[in-house]
């Protein structure tokens, strides 16, 4: 019983390492993807083999290696490795020609393959931008163009306006085993697009490291547009005061013109004109008017006005004084000679109306008015006033 089970046993066993190495006498590969230019190996194993032969064959069916032995006479053809389990062979400068499916051969009984397909990526060229026009007007209707050849893959093509991405209408076409890829941009430009790059980038899983692109920057010519800044908010006479003509064109406007009220400025020692800036060394009333910046390039003329009206200058309040402890009597006639024809005196000990103005006004005639006065004075010493 003992030697039955025995027997049954090593059966298993042989039947198992027998159905093992059938099953190990299959080459094994893998597909392989290589970039034009570089390096491919191809590599082939298989698990159990009693010394049988290994080979490597070219889409073509030519024989590359047959174990250890160069079969075709290629210098770009090199053997890696070459044992009774592993054959490996390397492809160096690779070229789209050399794609296509490998096979491995085990030469039992029948023959056993494998087949692997190389795949070689075309590196798409460094984009070129046609298109632009230099300089571009404002108002322009313009469309660049981006194109690259020699993808495969086809390439996809990117727009940048600066760092921000914007939508182009791609365009695919093969030729041979590669493709063309074009990518168009239309644009309606404007004073802001002058000195904005527009980049477009080739992504491709060719490029690893990083992407082919290719930059142009806008030049737009434009009309001028004018502002005028000022130093002051409140301009007063005295101050010095500086006007800024801010003009933006391109081509720049340069020089600016200045006027005042529509002529020439009129006094060249104060008002001072230095570029763009018209300063003002100490200003006075007779700088009111309106003062106008105009510039101007072989795409129009742009002005802009500033109203200069000057504030008197601030003055400054006398100090309070005390009242005076005892009542004044004020000399009725020097207040009369001095103040006739304006009753309200101003200072800086009040303002009051003496009765004498008031007798004088109040009189239909001259003749009346003397004795309304004279008649004020005989009650001169019953009236005190007080001065404030």
């Amino acid at each position: 019983m003992k030697l039955k089970s025995h027997l049954i046993f090593t059966l298993y066993t042989i039947y198992g390492i027998l159905l093992k190495a059938i099953s190990g006498q299959y080459p094994l590969v893998q597909n392989v993807t290589v970039t034009e230019g570089g390096t491919a190996n191809l590599t082939c194993r298989v698990e159990f083999n009693d010394n049988t032969s290994l080979q490597w064959s070219n889409p073509a069916q030519q024989t590359l290696f047959f174990g250890d032995k160069k079969a075709l006479r290629d210098n770009r053809i090199e053997l890696v490795r070459a044992t009774s389990s592993e054959l490996t062979i390397s492809i160096s400068d690779v070229t789209l020609s050399d794609e296509g499916m490998y096979t491995c051969s085990l030469f039992t009984m029948p023959v056993r393959t494998a087949k692997a397909y190389l795949t070689v990526l075309g590196v798409p060229e460094k984009p070129e931008i046609d298109g632009l026009t230099k300089p571009a007007m404002e108002g322009d209707h313009i469309t660049l163009t981006c194109i690259t050849q020699g993808s495969k893959p086809a390439a996809d093509l990117r727009w940048f306006r600066n760092e921000k991405e914007v939508k182009g209408a791609k365009e695919v076409n093969a030729s041979g085993k590669t493709f063309t890829v074009r990518s168009s941009l239309q644009l309606q430009v404007d004073r802001n697009d002058d000195g904005v790059a527009y980049t477009c980038r080739v992504d491709h899983v060719a490029l690893t490291q990083a992407p082919q692109q290719a930059t142009e920057v806008l030049e737009v010519h434009y009309a001028p547009r004018v502002e005028i800044t000022h130093s002051l908010a409140v301009p007063q006479e005295g101050q010095y005061l500086k006007l800024e003509c801010v003009s933006k064109g391109n081509p720049s406007p340069d020089p600016v013109m200045w006027t005042k009220d529509g002529s020439e400025l009129p006094d060249l020692d104060r008002m001072i004109v230095e570029g763009r800036e018209l300063t003002f060394t100490s200003l006075n009333k007779t700088d009111n008017g309106t003062y106008r910046c105009e510039a101007s390039n072989h795409l129009g003329t742009s002005s802009a006005e500033y109203v200069l009206y000057v504030y008197d200058a601030p003055t400054t309040l006398p100090p309070p004084t005390t009242p005076p402890l005892h009542p004044i009597t004020p000399d009725p006639t020097a207040l009369l000679g001095s103040h006739a024809s304006d009753p309200t005196v101003t200072g800086n000990r009040g303002t009051y109306l003496t009765n004498e103005a008031k007798g004088a006004d109040d009189a239909p005639d001259a003749d009346t008015a003397i004795i309304n006065a004279e008649g004020n004075h005989a009650h001169a010493e019953e009236k005190k006033e007080y001065f404030i």
